[in-house]
């Protein structure tokens, strides 16, 4: 299938599907199982500097068009990562280590150690909804972002791409700062702040009451910053949120992303929607005569 073949920052992938942060990212053998099923690159869990252990249950809704989760960034910490990243390496593709921090020099640090365990890329959680002292809230501020950037790339040989909240009429700006200080990259988006509510007991249903909002519900959101993200920076752009189908995965490129990232899908449908997309968007460019580098931001063109 060499019309799927995508470069980002310099990275080849096979095709642009990748296994989003935070699902099945927990361990090496669970990445090597994603890139087994065809995900064109993989996305670790997000490791911080300390183990985690989450929040207490119940951490997850479920609906028909979507999840709300607040886990809470459970991992085992950066340190005891190394023996996970040793396994992960056996699929094949690239891995995108994650990492979050509440401080810079923490990211910095976290950058170069999954760099040496193989990382070909790190990505930067600065999104996450509903933890406190992380993601979301260092990630609105364009300014705290260009710090964090600027000094992971300092540390770093590998490519840098920062993961972006929607939770922020700063969105643009955010990403910005993300070019102004040499990120490689930008993923496009995470989860949405939300809540469930059971009206049997009459509460929030989540133990942290917030969570993230995820799955395909979020696709239009995701789509939209995509959209406008092409239109305001010139590095590449994976976008994620409710791609489950090839049509999705195509709607993303046509905006302006690269790759996609595949979460909630895997989880509603398993393994095998890598595939899926994959054979899905093989098919379309065949017809159509086309090598799917070609209709990055199509959407855009203006007859």
């Amino acid at each position: 299938m060499n019309r799927l073949k995508v470069e980002l920052a310099g990275l080849e992938l096979s095709n642009p599907t990748m296994l989003a942060s935070g699902m099945m990212g927990e361990t090496g053998m669970s990445l090597v199982e994603a890139a087994r099923n065809g995900a064109g690159a993989v996305v670790t869990k997000s490791v911080g500097m300390e183990p985690r252990t989450g929040y207490i249950n119940p951490t997850l809704v479920e609906h028909d068009d979507y999840y709300i989760n607040a886990m809470g960034l459970p991992n085992p910490g950066i340190a005891d990562y190394g023996e996970e990243m040793a396994s992960a390496i056996k699929g094949g593709v690239p891995i995108f280590g994650s990492i979050f921090a509440a401080s810079v020099s923490d990211f910095a640090h976290l950058a170069g150690k999954m760099e040496d365990y193989g990382a070909s890329a790190v990505e930067l959680n600065l999104s996450c909804p509903h933890a406190k002292g992380y993601g979301m809230e260092m990630g609105i501020d364009p300014d705290i972002v260009a710090n964090i950037v600027k000094e992971v790339k300092g540390s770093v040989s590998v490519p840098v791409f920062a993961k972006l909240t929607p939770n922020t009429h700063r969105l643009l700006d955010v990403a910005e700062a993300v070019q102004r200080a040499d990120g490689d990259g930008i993923v496009a988006i995470n989860t949405l702040k939300a809540i469930a509510i059971s009206v049997e007991f009459r509460r929030p249903i989540l133990s942290n009451v917030y969570g993230g909002l995820s799955g395909p519900a979020v696709k239009p959101i995701g789509l939209r910053a995509v959209y406008d993200l092409y239109d305001r920076v010139d590095i590449p752009i994976i976008g994620v949120g409710g791609v489950e189908t090839w049509k999705d995965a195509m709607e993303y490129i046509m905006a302006g992303a690269s790759a996609v990232q595949v979460g909630s899908a895997v989880g509603r449908h398993g393994l095998g929607v890598f595939g899926e997309i994959c054979n899905g968007m093989d098919s379309y460019l065949e017809e159509n005569g086309a090598e799917m580098m070609d209709l990055v931001g199509v959407a855009h063109e203006r007859k």
